[in-house]
């Protein structure tokens, strides 16, 4: 077994020294990148996390022999180092070393305000966090004849000691403090809420003081090369003479960089010092293959480089850093993709609330739909098509929505629900569409008969109130707010074009509507792999159709209710055939049960019985009959094809009517159909037998032959253990994993949320299983069905199009089991794209 050298208990900070990430922390690591550009970098010691971690057990740490390293007299600061700057970290003390004699040499060389200035910040710093005194008798004095001998006696009055004068005293204090505060409560618990490990470890740097105060130039300042919301190439950042640290961005008086009306600049008073900081900027994102932020201090001309930190940056911001790094050959494509976190980019498609600007927030909830969206309040359905009738924006409010709200969602601009979760109607319909949406608000108290919000602190909305929701963050927001637009600029495009080379899944996506289709196309979908054709039906002039054909009293009256929606069918297959010009598109037949197309409420019931020309009593009674106690298992999806045949009959003579007419307008396709909800052969044998009826007919009426492939959608348990003898008769299988996921687990997702953050909290489920695929139970059944149907018909194209089809992990998942391609809401499309891309690259890098 190799043994390896214990690591020293401090070293230099220079070229050739071992110093890593993972034991020196990231501050210490990129110090000597800058240290090996030669970069300006004071002298700089490093101590490990072992050292730190000693130090806070109680462990001396030879502090003399670490001042030796500055030379006589040094001033010095100690910065926190930890692996990952994200973990924060206890608070950088500057100008360690101060003391009477030191002060007296400052006052010689710097003058004696700015001595005064530097002691009494030091003794400051000191008191607060060091010996933990309370910052209400020291954060008050102010620099000034005076201040630092009041300082000095009040540290003495607090602590019964006069204030340290040995340099290595002072230095082994100001370790031991900032060791322990790392190992404190309150640093580990809000470290963890920043996603670091338990065991994470901290390191220190010790560094040389860089004035920033004195004669001639002197300042210090931060600057960046890039726009940290957008992306776009830019210089910003501040400078302050007589300064030191971060002082120039805690306030008003500081001077910019470039040239600006608004003010004085850097590059006007000192064009030298700045055309050095922007090479040095240069020099950085070249070799350092990242844009960067760096601190500097100027000491009577003499520039410094005291650190240099990725620079903090918005989605938006990294992926345009990303694509212009790999187009200037700074780093490789392949890592300008997986440089950019596939979640990320639902931030870009949609508006978002500009982060700069303020934020008056009335309600909180669950962030369901990415996006933000203003417009003012609604309540209804209808209210929300009429605000859309008027060319007016609107948020519409449900305590929870419904299939009736569909159009209503159609009209609105985002949505607002008291109740759900993820998976709720609301959540996966808002997704669908692209609509911003907030769910779970329970918050707020909704008065739908007033038409009115409360808010939890009081405040009241009505009706016509104009308010933004940031579907983004879960949050409500009172009034309009300053937003940015979304990002699908050529950056965008150009890194999900990579993305696609390094892909090795098909992604599809669900359309249920020509927009939807335009939207899959936009997004480069590969075809769609789910189109819900009920959706089709709650249009209004479909509606009244439908419920036509739902109260007829005989086959032949059904099918002549059908016959006036052929057209209408047709139509809108003929235009998705035309947006994908060519790719592959899966229709579901009919799915929903017909109770879902009636009115519920007893004034809609009686408007039907006036539309119908039918008694209330009758229309009343049919409509009782028609409800179910468990709907979701009850009279729906093959079944209604099986006991009601007409209806399949009218879509699938409308699918195959629009494949010849496309063909005839030069864009031929083949269609694929897919029966929803099987559980036995012989139900797709009944439906099989009837569409190819179907199917001939149309030919022989045409005196044309187009071809098609029929397939099943597998959302039963038993539909995925008998795929072996379902594929003797399907083309490809499908796995709705939302249906699949409620029978499997015996959960109804509409009403999990009520209890699904216990179960998540208390370990009964790793994750909402609605949410996130389920792999060992539903895919140990996506895995059996994949097996079985593979074993019949080798051929067999294997796909998921539920819910979960945009997640990382069920793309995973689909790539590991051979499925062919995942199909997700339009939205969700480059999300897919990019992770799949991502799976692909990880799982090479695994194998080579």
């Amino acid at each position: 077994m190799q043994k390896h050298d214990p690591i020293p208990e401090f070293a230099q900070v220079s070229p050739s020294a071992t110093i890593a990430t993972a034991t020196h922390g990231w501050r210490a690591k990129c110090l000597q990148r800058l240290v090996r550009l030669d970069l300006p970098v004071p002298k700089s010691v490093a101590l490990p996390a072992t050292t730190v971690r000693a130090i806070a057990a109680g462990h001396g740490v030879d502090c003399a022999g670490i001042l030796d390293h500055f030379g006589d007299g040094p001033l010095i600061s100690v910065r926190p180092s930890p692996a990952n700057p994200d973990w924060g970290g206890p608070a950088t003390i500057l100008n360690i070393g101060l003391n009477a004699k030191r002060h007296a040499r400052l006052a010689e060389t710097h003058g004696e305000t700015a001595a005064d200035a530097l002691y009494l910040r030091f003794i400051q710093a000191y008191a607060i966090h060091v010996a933990r005194l309370d910052p209400d008798e020291f954060d008050g004095l102010k620099p000034g004849p005076g201040a630092v001998r009041e300082a000095l006696h009040q540290y003495e009055i607090e602590t019964d000691e006069p204030f340290p004068e040995d340099p290595a005293v002072q230095l082994s204090e100001v370790l031991r403090s900032m060791a322990r505060a790392w190992e404190g409560t309150s640093a580990r618990l809000l470290r963890q809420a920043k996603g670091a490990p338990d065991e994470a470890a901290l390191g220190l740097v010790v560094q040389e003081m860089a004035q920033g105060i004195g004669v001639g130039i002197s300042g210090s300042g931060v600057i960046q090369f890039v726009d940290p919301v957008t992306g776009q190439r830019q210089i910003t950042g501040r400078y302050l003479g007589q300064s030191q640290g971060r002082d120039a961005l805690r306030t008003t008086e500081a001077l910019y960089l470039t040239r600006d009306p608004r003010g004085p600049s850097l590059e006007e008073v000192a064009p030298d010092i700045f055309a050095t900081l922007v090479d040095h900027g240069t020099i950085c994102r070249a070799r350092l293959r990242e844009e960067m932020q760096i601190e500097f201090t100027v000491e009577d001309g003499r520039l410094a480089v005291l650190d240099a930190v990725k620079v903090q940056r918005s989605a938006r911001a990294n992926l345009r850093i990303a694509v212009a790094l790999a187009e200037d050959g700074v780093i490789p494509r392949e890592e300008a993709v997986m440089r950019v976190e596939p979640r990320a980019l639902s931030e870009l498609l949609h508006h978002q609330v500009d982060p700069r600007g303020p934020r008056d927030v009335f309600a909180r909830g669950i962030a369901a739909s990415p996006g933000a969206a203003t417009g003012k309040l609604v309540f209804s359905s209808s209210a929300a098509q009429a605000s859309a009738s008027r060319g007016e924006a609107c948020i519409l409010v449900r305590r929870e929505t419904s299939p009736e709200d569909i159009r209503g969602m159609h009209s609105a601009a985002a949505v607002l629900t008291e109740r759900g979760g993820m998976t709720s109607h609301a959540a996966v319909i808002a997704r669908g569409l692209g609509l911003p949406c907030v769910v779970g608000a329970s918050e707020l108290r909704l008065d739908a008969r007033d038409k009115k919000l409360t808010a939890l602190d009081g405040r009241t909305f009505r009706e016509g109130d104009t308010v933004t929701l940031d579907g983004s963050k879960g949050e409500a927001l009172a009034g309009v707010a300053e937003m940015l637009p979304p990002a699908l600029d050529d950056s965008f495009r150009r890194l999900l074009s990579w993305a696609d080379e390094l892909r090795d899944i098909g992604i599809r996506a669900n359309a249920d509507t020509p927009a939807d289709a335009e939207t899959a196309r936009k997004f480069e979908a590969q075809g769609i792999g789910l189109c819900r054709t009920e959706h089709m039906f709650f249009d209004e002039d479909r509606l009244i159709v439908m419920r036509e054909m739902i109260f007829a009293d005989t086959p032949q009256d059904r099918a002549a209710a059908l016959a006036r929606l052929l057209p209408m069918q047709r139509d809108d297959f003929v235009q998705l055939f035309e947006i994908m010009q060519g790719l592959p598109v899966c229709i579901r037949l009919f799915d929903p049960p017909l109770h879902e197309f009636l009115p519920q409420s007893r004034e809609g019931l009686r408007e039907l019985a006036e539309a119908l020309d039918r008694p209330l009593s009758e229309v009343v009674r049919r409509a009782e009959a028609l409800t179910e106690v468990n709907p979701m298992l009850g009279m729906r999806g093959v079944r209604l094809g099986v006991v009601l045949p007409e209806i399949y009959d009218m879509q699938v003579q409308a699918i195959f009517e629009a494949t010849l007419e496309s063909a005839r307008r030069g864009a031929p396709v083949v269609p694929e159909i897919m029966i929803p909800l099987v559980s036995a052969r012989r139900e797709v044998e009944l439906v099989k037998t009837r569409i190819d009826a179907v199917a001939a007919m149309v030919r022989t009426k045409a005196g044309a032959t187009f071809d098609f492939k029929l397939g099943v959608m597998v959302e039963t348990p038993r539909a995925a253990l008998r795929a072996g003898e379902i594929a003797q008769h399907a083309a490809f299988l499908s796995f709705g994993t939302n249906d699949l996921t409620q029978m499997t687990y015996g959960l109804s997702r509409d009403d999990a949320g009520r209890f699904m953050n216990t179960y998540v909290r208390q370990g009964v489920f790793p994750e909402d299983p609605f949410h996130i695929l389920d792999v060992e139970g539903v895919g140990e059944l996506l895995h059996i069905g994949a097996e079985r149907g593979r074993r019949t018909r080798p051929d067999l194209t294997l796909s998921i199009c539920g819910e979960h089809g945009g997640n990382p992990e069920s793309i995973d998942f689909c790539r590991k089991a051979g499925f062919d391609y995942v199909s997700c809401s339009p939205y969700r499309v480059p999300m897919a794209r990019l992770a799949a891309a991502h799976l692909a690259v990880e799982e090479r890098r695994r194998t080579i």
